[in-house]
């Protein structure tokens, strides 16, 4: 009998995972804005996540939720509506329909560490955001983490693939600045890949920490675009914010290798695709 799997907020991480889940015999179920956009195969749920009282009943037995909804705006108010409250009443509403939710997942960001020296963080580091996005966040943490089911919050980092190239486009154009803040990223189809081995781990913890193996600084990442692109360098930047650097190795430690394990890796397919299409534009 195949799993029945609920994304909650069903977009780029969304859409990668439910290809994967459907490839192995899954019966996916998807919410988001435009239901259209969901993947081939994956079945709508049309609800709003903002609205409890609309839910009705749940159109199956839901054995594993993968909450990855984000925000549309940046105000304290609608990120705590979609991060917290969302989150919540949903659960709320399967649990009430009897659905077995085996696991709940919830995808965080590492907004919730609040160092900005350079430091390394992991799941054990202290989380001291000083903006409010980080503190909305680790609300909704702690509702997985409260969770009867088998809770797992998975903390990504930037998150970059195919159609999210403003950082190309700011290199080609000569906009990108080049400092030594610390950043750090992970690519789409690892995002899904991720979760997707954490949901048949047999023993997984309650929190992983998902960003590739290397974190780089902004004047590397852009020296380095910048030498694919063929364009010029930016002149180096002084900046007192340097940032964090995240350390992966718990996600590892499971047997997880990334597909991407560097920016170079998944940036080289987004330049190539970017260089393509402005040869077909001009």
């Amino acid at each position: 009998m195949s799993d029945k799997v609920l994304i909650a907020g069903c977009g780029d991480v969304g859409n990668a995972l439910a290809t994967r889940l459907l490839a192995e015999g899954c019966e996916v179920w998807g919410i988001r804005r435009r239901v259209e956009a969901l993947a081939s195969g994956v079945r709508p749920w049309r609800i709003d996540l903002l609205d409890a009282a609309g839910f009705g009943s749940p159109p199956a037995a839901f054995d594993h939720v993968f909450y990855t909804a984000s925000a549309d705006r940046r105000d304290e108010a609608h990120y705590r509506s979609i991060y917290v409250h969302g989150l919540r009443d949903l659960l709320d509403a399967l649990r009430a329909a009897g659905c077995p939710l085996h696991r709940v997942f919830f995808t965080s960001s590492t907004a919730v560490y609040g160092q900005s020296r350079g430091e390394w963080v992991d799941e054990s580091s202290p989380t001291e955001p000083s903006a409010f996005n980080g503190q909305v966040l680790l609300e909704a943490e702690s509702i997985i983490e409260c969770a009867p089911e088998t809770g797992i919050t998975v903390r990504l980092s930037g998150i970059y693939g195919p159609g999210r190239t403003r950082l190309v486009r700011q290199v080609w154009a000569k906009e990108a600045k080049a400092n030594g803040s610390w950043t750090n990223r992970i690519h789409v189809e690892d995002c899904a890949r991720a979760l997707h081995h954490l949901m048949r781990l047999q023993e997984p913890a309650g929190l992983y920490l998902g960003s590739d193996d290397e974190p780089a600084t902004t004047a590397e990442v852009v020296r380095w675009l910048s030498m694919e692109l063929g364009v010029e360098e930016p002149q180096a930047e002084t900046t007192e914010r340097l940032g964090k650097r995240c350390r992966n190795a718990r996600l590892r430690e499971t047997g997880f290798r990334f597909r991407y394990p560097t920016f170079r890796e998944g940036y080289r397919e987004i330049v190539r695709d970017f260089v393509a299409n402005r040869g077909m534009a001009g």
